[in-house]
């Protein structure tokens, strides 16, 4: 059941992948710059858990060591692409965010922008976030205020294993803002 409804949003981000930028970067951009106001990425090695379209590597790509994307919809990486090409040290991956091919312990910085609400566990998925996050580490997740009322994504947060270090209910923003440390 689970690899249906991941294929579902797969194919939902194929189909709007051309006209994403359109309707999303505004309010990505809010969310990236909120994040990056309370934690510095300046040489790390960061991890984009659902990069999209890739419109956070220009917000980080010329601070971080590497950055690397990761997204289910090939279309989506495809625009990532385009967008990563101006920096030297950015890198794509399709995968599954339940299922990261990487080692333990790597990156010193992971962010899911607008993510948890597409998975069928999102307390899993954090498992795995964490999985790849180095000791003392930054875990940045938002929750999508509509889908996750509060009680429920602070719910969230005390069951993924890691520790809040930062929460943010800003206004003007359509999801809360966690900084999370492993």
């Amino acid at each position: 059941m689970a690899w249906r409804d991941k294929r579902k949003v797969m194919q939902a981000y194929d189909v709007t992948a051309e006209i994403y930028d359109q309707r999303y970067s505004e309010e990505q951009d809010r969310k990236y710059q909120k994040a990056l106001d309370i934690i510095d990425v300046i040489g790390k090695v960061i991890l984009d858990v659902g990069c999209g379209s890739g419109l956070f590597f220009s917000q980080v790509a010329v601070k971080a060591k590497i950055v690397v994307g990761v997204d289910v919809s090939r279309k989506l990486l495809m625009k990532a692409k385009a967008q990563a090409n101006g920096f030297e040290d950015v890198f794509l991956v399709q995968t599954d965010a339940d299922h990261l091919p990487f080692q333990d312990n790597l990156f010193e910085a992971v962010f899911a922008f607008t993510m948890l609400q597409n998975m069928p566990k999102p307390t899993q998925t954090s498992g795995e976030l964490r999985r790849v996050a180095k000791i003392n580490a930054k875990i940045i997740v938002t929750g999508l205020k509509k889908f996750f009322p509060i009680d429920k994504f602070m719910d969230f947060l005390e069951n993924s294993g890691l520790r809040i270090v930062t929460f943010v209910d800003d206004e003007p923003i359509n999801c809360y803002i966690a900084v999370l440390s492993t």
